[in-house]
């Protein structure tokens, strides 16, 4: 259970709070009613707001009844997933095609327990700024709020967050120093060849069997390249090619994702993968374009901020209950980027039920007075 009764005993309103976000998602820098909805509770608790920051942002400031220098971020992102619920809920979302398929409506109420309870218990010396981001899902919300000035406008010594976990487990906490989510990163390779009749191949310079080549290369690069300790992970997604049986086409594109635990890891994917395709169009006498789109760079939680957090958490559900050397896993998460400005750590909160991003998922309502007691121990922590 968690250690503040205050939070068991608001469980329902917090629940309240996440199921009418849920039923209202919106989409990346689009987060307006849900922006509002935040800065309006914030305000009524007293705490200093502040808005339109990298867009739809917005950043909430309380200081300590106690004087002091330090300065924490606490952080949860606010967007939904552009897909179809299809969970049958009576909170489910009332938007075809958005939805709460992630936990992020969990999350925003998950920092507002903690910021109103702070606001009532303010035992703590310095000032913590609650950070409800924007545009998660796409990797772009946290640079939108760090090049709007995030960190010089609002000081943090050190910033944290979380997401829920079902492959956790209810009730658990997991966290670790280093890589915990990996660099995420898009490719788009097109295999320029010759078309040309079906049954004349020598006719042409069949761009199928050279991308086949390549999709099985890709595999084999990441095994033999990239260090057993580490990881990485290369998926093709889509294979375009042709629009008749009997027509060799001249271009075939594949699109995919790239996903690597440490910044050596990747670099090393990205420059094996142009090499490759590089060596293969040269074998083949064809073309092979390569081109990235850049998403996030891996997670990596400071070792003392981890440590905080496994404290904090140990007091909260038990230290049986927490796990401080969580498997990392594949995803990414643009957190990352402000993990690169400031010290800090993020942390899994445990539930059951389907994976993120599935169409039957559904934030466990349960966890949220876990995730807030977590984050306010961390503010004790941090700031006594």
């Amino acid at each position: 259970m968690p250690v503040h009764p205050w939070f068991d005993a608001r469980r329902g309103e917090f629940s309240a709070w996440r199921r009418d976000i849920h039923a209202h998602p919106e989409l990346g820098f689009q987060e307006h009613r849900t922006s509002d909805l935040v800065a309006a509770k914030l305000q009524q608790w007293g705490i200093e707001v502040h808005r339109g920051i990298g867009g739809t942002g917005l950043v909430g400031v309380l200081r300590g009844s106690r004087p002091g220098p330090g300065a924490l971020g606490l952080r949860a992102d606010m967007d939904a997933l552009p897909m179809q619920e299809r969970t049958g809920l009576p909170h489910r979302s009332t938007h075809d095609g958005r939805f709460h398929g992630c936990g992020h409506d969990g999350h925003t109420a998950i920092l507002l327990a903690t910021a109103q309870y702070l606001a009532l218990h303010n035992d703590y010396a310095g000032t913590v700024h609650f950070i409800f981001q924007p545009a998660e899902e796409t990797l772009s919300g946290a640079s939108a709020m760090i090049d709007d000035g995030l960190f010089e406008r609002f000081r943090c010594d050190e910033i944290y967050g979380l997401h829920n976990n079902p492959m956790l487990g209810t009730g658990r906490v997991g966290v670790r120093a280093g890589p915990v989510l990996s660099a995420g990163d898009v490719f788009r390779i097109r295999v320029q060849g010759v078309g040309s009749h079906g049954a004349a191949p020598h006719k042409g310079n069949d761009p199928i069997t050279v991308a086949c080549q390549l999709a099985g290369m890709l595999q084999t690069m990441v095994s033999r390249s990239i260090d057993p300790l580490d990881a990485a992970v290369i998926s093709v997604g889509t294979f375009h090619a042709g629009t008749a049986p009997n027509v060799i086409p001249d271009q075939v594109e594949l699109q995919g994702t790239v996903r690597s635990l440490s910044a050596v890891g990747r670099d090393t994917v990205l420059r094996r993968m142009r090499e490759i395709c590089g060596g293969l169009a040269q074998a083949h006498c064809t073309t092979i374009d390569c081109e990235f789109e850049l998403g996030c760079p891996p997670t990596i939680n400071a070792a003392e901020p981890a440590a905080a957090v496994a404290r904090a958490a140990a007091r909260v559900v038990g230290a049986a209950s927490v796990d401080d050397q969580v498997t990392p896993l594949m995803a990414s998460e643009d957190f990352s980027f402000m993990l690169q400005q400031r010290p800090g750590a993020y942390f899994f909160v445990g539930q059951d039920g389907p994976f993120c991003h599935h169409p039957e998922f559904d934030f466990d309502d349960e966890i949220l007075p876990i995730g807030a007691s977590v984050f306010a121990e961390i503010v004790y922590d941090r700031l006594r």
